[in-house]
């Protein structure tokens, strides 16, 4: 038994996808919490802990680790049931369970390429990690900057795809969000309803540290959509307790642009990667409406994500799964998630979620 007055130690970065959602969601939930930034000595440890450096990471009062955001908000629901994110009617938890998924993968790539590809903000960014992440390394603050360019825009975007021929619709993948999200919240506060929900957190990760943070995408946010800018600060000061609203009852039509993307995108993405996985390559090539990816790396990982999707289709019962169906198929998304007979599910058998950080390892993600 946890004792659940002792605060969790967070261990992340100020300026990281991942602990951003994390950190609004346990400020939602009102959890206690230190924040811990993520120092060499902190990385280190944390690898011999979970099996992988990668941020953020949660230490329980009895002092085991958690990682990978998604199953973390799976235990921690449990571990701590007031003010639930994740709706109860299984409908309703299987879409949010879709889209968090793609808000969490598909809004990667563009977080990363408005991040490295744009000078002030390859600049800003630099020498932000310099100062926060790698403080106390014996080299002097430029190399360190200089250093985290190159490396950052080499592996995130060069060797992810982003290319001459793609940026334009990795650019297009945050507009079309941006404006999806706008209209949602044209007539709610938040995307689900009247209180935050587990969607929220999912695109909360991109927009918080990342878009809303960095000059470049900033800027773009705040010009063509204030509504997407008022939402995050407005998830980042909910409070569970404060909050008064309920959600709704169904999926919302205006969820409709954002699935069909999920269909026509993200499904076919993940595809693509489960075959490279199977077939034993290290990178992949793939078509996504019409534009050729080339050389993206196979990620493991997303293998999991497309296995555990399938598993709570078929997880559902006759009469939620026959609605999903019907949903899926209005967005043609019911096909590419059914597609591969063979995904590749024991790719992740023997080890424990949340528990064993080595089942996320396919990229540091920061």
């Amino acid at each position: 038994m946890i004792e659940t007055v002792l605060p969790v130690k967070l261990y992340g970065s100020k300026i990281s996808y991942y602990t951003g959602k994390m950190e609004a969601y346990l400020r939602f939930k009102e959890i206690p919490y230190q924040f811990k930034g993520a120092s060499p000595e902190i990385i280190k440890r944390l690898f011999e802990k979970t099996g992988t450096s990668q941020i953020p990471a949660l230490e329980l009062p009895d002092g085991r680790f958690l990682t990978d955001t998604t199953p973390t908000i799976d235990f921690l629901e449990e571990l701590y049931p007031c003010h639930p994110v994740i709706p109860s009617d299984p409908v309703l938890r299987f879409f949010s369970k879709l889209v968090e998924d793609y808000a969490d993968e598909w809004l990667w790539r563009p977080a990363m390429h408005y991040r490295w590809s744009y000078k002030n903000d390859r600049i800003l960014l630099s020498s932000l990690i310099a100062e926060e992440i790698l403080a106390g390394m014996p080299y002097p603050n430029w190399i360190l900057r200089q250093f985290m360019k190159f490396r950052q825009w080499y592996y995130y975007v060069y060797r992810d795809g982003v290319s001459a021929d793609t940026r334009e619709h990795v650019e297009g993948i945050y507009l079309q969000t941006l404006d999806h999200l706008s209209r949602i919240f044209e007539v709610r506060p938040f995307i689900l309803g009247d209180r935050p929900s587990l969607v929220d957190f999912g695109f909360f990760a991109s927009m918080f540290r990342h878009f809303a943070h960095d000059p470049t995408p900033s800027r773009i946010m705040r010009e063509t959509s204030p509504l997407v800018f008022d939402w995050q600060a407005r998830l980042w000061s909910a409070r569970g307790s404060e909050v008064i609203g309920m959600l709704l009852d169904e999926v919302p039509k205006d969820w409709y642009p954002i699935l069909s993307e999920i269909g026509d995108a993200y499904l076919p993405f993940l595809n693509a990667n489960a075959r490279a996985f199977n077939e034993g390559q290290s990178r992949f090539e793939v078509r996504i409406q019409q534009v050729r990816y080339r050389n993206i790396p196979v990620s493991r990982y997303r293998v999991w994500c497309l296995q555990v999707l399938r598993d709570r289709l078929e997880a559902l019962e006759l009469l939620a799964r026959q609605r999903v169906e019907s949903i899926l198929q209005d967005n043609n998304c019911l096909k590419p998630m059914m597609e591969i007979s063979n995904i590749g599910s024991s790719c992740y058998s023997d080890i424990e979620v949340p528990f064993q950080g080595i089942k996320v390892l396919y990229q540091n993600r920061s």
